[in-house]
Formats: structure tokens, sequence, C-alpha cells
């Protein structure tokens, strides 16, 4: 009689997400897309409407447009990406509770461990996501939008200005036409007639372009001839030039930068006051996607008879609670009342411990006492 030896068992197999994890981590992929997607378009929305504004006034180009809404979506997505998160968390858990798949998942063996996996599977990407968002794609779209709209506000005078049509400027004082205009800005065959007080000059030149100097906005005017004189009077003076500047308003467009453009290497480097809070601000952001995360679990359990949305209603009284403690918390380290190295620590912690709260409240203290015993 043969002895079999017993095959060893395989063990169960490692998978690196499971089936439960695939399906959360689709769902909350999908929700997160569909209320960040509804957020960017709400709040684009409201700010594409003094952009559009801007443009018809003349202060924008047209072909400026696109490229200022492609910018302010970035921007935005950025700003809503954690309450985006936080958001779908709470719906597609809570949609879980509400029909049950808890329970199923409960009786397999599956706690509050099992959903923390697979929720984290997406807040781990989206946190690093954030953290590109807010570190360098947010001030590299701020610093191009401040660009364009400098570049704009310098060629304002170039696109009012149409071939073969009189311009008016300084309430008619300056009167001017060009035959000929391309699409750098040069004009040929140039009239200008320039009223100060009661004398009255008129030019003609072969060139002219406008240029912003350190004055305002001037028209060159290039190889011309020009008259100037009194109405009525006979003492009139002619000359001829190579180069002629006219002034079309007095203005500055000097390019300031705002913090929000500034790169993030420089903010890390400077020791200025608002340097410093502008970089915690932005690294707040990864944090706050991964905190909410952790807060939204907990929070998404609801009684079977709970509403098709659970708790959202709590859930969005505590995201703006959050948020105002955010821009209260901007304000103090700004005032100097709050050290700006501190940050925004003692507001995580909040968000922390309230999570713990809700995850003891979830086990019961019982539970947590007789785990504490185990551990001495």
């Amino acid at each position: 009689m043969s002895n079999k030896q017993a095959i060893p068992s395989a063990g169960r197999p490692f998978r690196l997400w499971t089936v439960l994890d695939k399906m959360i981590i689709s769902d909350l992929l999908k929700t997160v897309s569909s209320v960040l997607l509804v957020l960017v378009i709400i709040i684009v929305s409201q700010k594409f409407i003094r952009v559009l504004a801007q443009a018809i006034e003349g202060n924008i180009a047209n072909e400026t447009v696109l490229s200022l809404l492609g910018f302010k979506i970035i921007i935005v997505a950025s700003t809503f990406l954690p309450a985006a998160l936080f958001m779908s968390v709470l719906m597609v858990l809570g949609r879980m509770y509400r029909d049950q798949e808890m329970a199923a998942i409960a009786s397999a063996g599956g706690g509050m461990l099992t959903l923390y996996r697979s929720v984290f599977w997406v807040l781990i990407p989206l946190s690093f996501c954030a953290a590109g968002l807010s570190m360098y794609a947010t001030p590299w779209a701020e610093a191009q939008s401040q660009k364009m709209m400098h570049h704009d506000e310098e060629s304002a005078d170039i696109r009012s200005i149409a071939p073969g049509r009189f311009s008016e400027y300084r309430s008619g004082e300056l009167i001017f036409y060009a035959e000929v205009l391309d699409a750098s800005g040069k004009m040929r065959n140039v009239f200008v007639q320039n009223k100060q007080g009661q004398r009255l000059g008129i030019a003609n030149a072969e060139y002219g372009h406008i240029d912003n100097l350190p004055g305002g906005a001037y028209l060159i005017l290039e190889h011309g001839e020009r008259i100037q004189g009194v109405p009525g009077n006979k003492d009139f003076s002619i000359e001829k030039f190579d180069e002629y500047a006219v002034l079309i308003e007095r203005k500055t467009t000097s390019l300031v930068p705002n913090k929000h453009s500034i790169e993030s290497h420089q903010l890390i480097q400077s020791a200025d006051l608002v340097d410093i809070t502008e970089l915690q601000d932005r690294l707040n952001s990864p944090l706050g996607v991964i905190l909410l995360g952790f807060l939204a679990v907990p929070l998404s359990r609801i009684s079977p008879r709970g509403g098709v949305y659970g708790n959202l209603l709590v859930a969005f009284g505590i995201y703006f609670a959050y948020s105002n403690l955010q821009r209260v918390n901007h304000s103090w380290m700004l005032s100097g009342k709050i050290s700006p190295l501190l940050g925004y620590v003692w507001i995580d912690l909040l968000l922390l411990l309230l999570g713990s709260g809700l995850l003891v409240r979830f086990y019961g203290f019982k539970w947590l006492l007789a785990n504490l015993r185990k551990g001495h």
C-alpha cells in the first residue's frame, strides 16, 4: 500500500486588487469625473462671462478667448478636485449601503479596512494629481493667462484699427486713417489729424505702427510730412520727418505677476510671508484629497431607511466649514496670528479627529477598549 503524499496547497493567491476593489474603483472614477465636470462647468461658465464681456469691449482678442477658457478649466479643476472626490466617495459608498451591498460585504468578512483599501486605490493617485495641479499646472496656467491678457491690453489699440476706416481717439482730438494694415500691425499710407487746444496738426506718412512706451501708447509715423497751425491764421508750419510720434492714450501696461502665478520653486526659496502662505495653500490641496477621502468612508454609512444621498447634507456642512476655516487660516497667516510654518495643520488634525471619531462610533467604544487592552 503506497503512501500518498499530500500535495501542498498553493494557498491563497496574492491579488493586487480584488473584484470589490475593481468595482469601487470603477464607480469612484466615473463619479469623480462626472462631479468634477459639473463643478468645472458651473464655475468656469461664471468666470467665462466676464472674459466674453472683455472680449466684446475689445480688451481681449477673439483668438485669446478659447485659450483663457482652457487655463480657467485647469485652475478650477485644481481647486475643486478635493470637493469632487469627497462627494464622490459619499455617493458611491452611500449607494452601496442603500442597496444592501455593504451587508453582503460584511457577511463575507469585509469591514472598514476593506473599503479603505478600495478607496485609497483612487485617493493616492488623485492626491499626486492634485499636487501636480496645485504646484505646477495652476501657476503655469495663471502665468499664461496674465501674459495673454497683458499682450491683449498692449495690442488693444491695434485691434481697433481697420484698414480703410477712420479711427478716433481722445474724444475725437486724434483721428487717423490707414490704407493698409498687415498682420504684424504695420500700417501704410497713414493720415493723422491731431488737435491740441487751438492748434491743429495734420500728418501724412508712408508707414506707421503703434508702440507702448513708458508715457503711454504712441502712433509712430515714418517718412512723412506734417502741417501744424491754428485754423484761420496764416502761420502754418510745414516740415518733413523720418520718424514722428503721436500720443494716442496715456496708460501703462507693465506686467505685474500675482502670487498665484509664481512658480513653486521660487516660493520655496522665498522668505516672504505672502510667498510662504501661498506655498502652504498649494501644499494643502493634496492633503485635502487624502483627509476628505478618509473622512468620507465612515461618513457614508447610512441606515437602510436613509435618503438616496444619505449624509450628503451633513457632508456639505462639513465641507462648508472646512473651506471657511481654510480662508480664515489664510488671513491669520498673512496677519501673523498663526505661524505660516504651521500652515493648515490644525485644520487637518480636525478632519483626522472627526474621521477617527466616526470610526470609533462605527465600531463602538467597547471594541476600541478591547483592542487597547490587547495592546497592553
